[in-house]
């Protein structure tokens, strides 16, 4: 199935999973090797050092420091990865209820990160979205 590129399509389409677990932001320096007790779900390396998104627990077994604590909650919507106005819309709604959120996208979905003490209310605004409550 191909992924889709009608924002109308996507939002209503969007059903919203929250993964168990917390999860944590982590920095390691750039040149750093990643430690090899650590899996981490996302990584990505800026100039001023490599992010690391993990489940708290290793974050605390590493002895990492870390921050914004968080669940997430994946778009099970194939989107496109050049669908234009998804997250636009997505995060909108989530900064109108004053819900921080750091959104990732990968090949076949949306994925976002959101305050833990947030989570259930965030899953309830973007199943209104979709009209899936």
């Amino acid at each position: 199935m191909p992924a889709e590129r009608d924002l109308d399509a996507l939002l209503k389409n969007v059903k919203p999973e929250l993964q168990p677990g917390n999860f944590v932001f982590c920095t390691i320096a750039t040149d750093a090797p990643l430690p090899a007790t650590l899996n981490p779900l996302l990584m990505f390396r800026e100039q001023e050092g490599t992010t690391l998104v993990i489940p708290r627990e290793e974050a605390e077994a590493a002895g990492l420091n870390d921050a914004f604590p968080c669940r997430l909650i994946t778009l099970t919507v194939h989107s496109a990865l050049n669908a234009v106005g998804f997250l636009a819309a997505i995060t909108a709604r989530l900064a109108a209820a004053a819900i921080s959120v750091n959104a990732v996208s990968a090949f076949h979905h949306d994925h976002l990160f959101v305050p833990v003490d947030r989570a259930d209310e965030a899953m309830a605004l973007l199943q209104n979205m979709s009209g899936t409550n």
